[in-house]
């Protein structure tokens, strides 16, 4: 075992089990993951470095294709966040150099290679978070997406909220929030060319304080590894209202009035306004 700074990494016959530290000064993410295992052959290599203000860092870096978190970040983590990446304080050097070398040595020929299906556990549905323009919902089997009147475009309000079924999707892009035009966007089997994410009713966008990393990554993951592993046979897309049952008369309203305000500005047409307030009123 080699404790470390938010985590600790067990070595075991076949894999290295990572459980990360919950405590406050913990990187969010690693507390949204709490515990990974990462068996031996999804490793590509493992390096051991000097770190900052007297540290040094055990780094394994997953093959490509081995692990859907990674794949879904493609890169974006910062360092800090890294979930392969243990930082030891300096006199713990000499032990961190014997499991560097171990790890080594469990490295599998095709190392160098990328990986031909998902080694490493997805996180778990069902996973749900709040972009800022909809409430985004993964139970395993679909993806849904219920847009905010406050926050959506007038685009994706006349699309209405969407259900994407897994045998529709062909896989996940995901750009970090803490940059400033971040979204995730499901990819569709039909190949359509894609709009702008704030016009795209496969994609929500992000914002200051709506779909952080430790929320949004591990969804991202989750759908990617569920595609992949079974998305079933391609099937057309279409757009399909969320299923909700009775809604709260209030929410109705605000839609209802919102609605009326892009009609007013032109941006929805009398028979559009019509139609969608005929549904609206439908689910009360």
């Amino acid at each position: 075992m080699l404790a470390g700074i938010h985590a600790t990494w067990e070595f075991e016959s076949d894999s290295v089990l990572i459980r990360f530290e919950r405590g406050i000064r913990a990187p969010k993410l690693f507390q949204a993951l709490r515990e990974r295992r990462i068996p031996y052959e999804a490793l590509e290599s493992v390096t051991l470095s000097q770190g900052k203000r007297g540290t040094v860092v055990l780094h394994a870096v997953p093959r490509p294709g081995a692990d859907p978190l990674m794949d879904a970040a493609a890169g974006q983590l910062k360092e800090s966040c890294d979930p392969y990446r243990l930082v030891l304080p300096a006199e713990r050097e000499t032990l961190a150099e014997y499991y560097a070398d171990e790890l080594r040595d469990a490295l599998v020929p095709l190392a160098s290679q990328p990986a031909d299906r998902h080694l490493v556990a997805a996180p778990e549905a069902p996973l749900n978070f709040k972009a800022y323009d909809a409430k985004a919902a993964f139970d395993g089997h679909q993806v849904t997406f219920r847009w905010f009147w406050t926050g959506a475009s007038s685009e994706k309000w006349k699309a209405g909220d969407q259900t994407f079924p897994l045998a529709a999707l062909s896989g996940v892009e995901w750009r970090s929030p803490e940059v400033f035009d971040g979204y995730l966007r499901l990819l569709r089997r039909e190949g359509d060319d894609a709009a702008p994410a704030d016009l795209d009713p496969a994609a929500v966008v992000f914002g200051l304080g709506y779909g952080p990393v430790h929320e949004s990554l591990p969804f991202a993951a989750a759908v990617l590894a569920a595609v992949r592993n079974g998305g079933g046979v391609s099937i057309p897309h279409q757009p399909v209202p969320v299923a909700a049952g009775r809604r709260d008369p209030a929410d109705i309203a605000e839609r209802i009035r919102h609605l009326g305000d892009l009609h007013q500005a032109g941006l929805v047409t009398d028979d559009e306004f019509s139609a969608k307030k005929a549904e609206l009123l439908a689910e009360l």
